[in-house]
């Protein structure tokens, strides 16, 4: 009896987790980023650059979840370097947002379009990784053993 479509459907199930993981951390973002403006961008560039790093590897939205993010080199835990790394592409558009109303356009569109691209990315690359993991040799894994087990089983 070929099985193989459980293995599918608990990496597509692993994966929407995934997102809403960073889901989780980009709402953390925006909120920063409108409660303290202008200060807020700062304080929101800062915790999307560096929440990887944290708690061995998980951000907040990662560690509700149950992922954390390792090195793909030694399989350590996420560096603040990688953090800074694979979150560029996340990071970026929040510079313009500290421009009234057409910097927040601005960030909106280029932050939606890296967005996409980042899915994408998770969706079709046959190792699930987004531009991120592959700029900073870096991996999301399942930090709980239920987790563990829904996608390997």
């Amino acid at each position: 009896m070929d099985r193989k479509y459980l293995l599918k459907s608990a990496i597509k199930v692993a994966t929407l987790a995934r997102i809403l993981a960073k889901a989780i951390d980009l709402f953390i973002v925006i909120i920063l980023a409108l409660v303290a403006y202008p200060v807020g961008i700062f304080l929101s560039m800062t915790y999307i650059c560096l929440c990887d790093a944290f708690q061995n590897g998980q951000s907040v939205g990662k560690k509700f979840m149950g992922f954390s993010v390792v090195s793909m080199i030694d399989g350590s835990p996420c560096t603040f370097k990688q953090s800074v790394i694979r979150n560029l592409p996340l990071s970026v558009p929040l510079i313009f947002a500290i421009i009234p109303m057409w910097g927040w356009i601005f960030t909106f569109l280029i932050g939606s379009v890296l967005c996409a691209v980042e899915i994408y990315f998770i969706f079709h690359l046959e190792s699930g990784h987004r531009v991120g993991d592959v700029m900073a040799d870096t991996s999301v894994i399942a930090s709980t053993p239920s987790q563990v087990r829904a996608i390997h089983n």
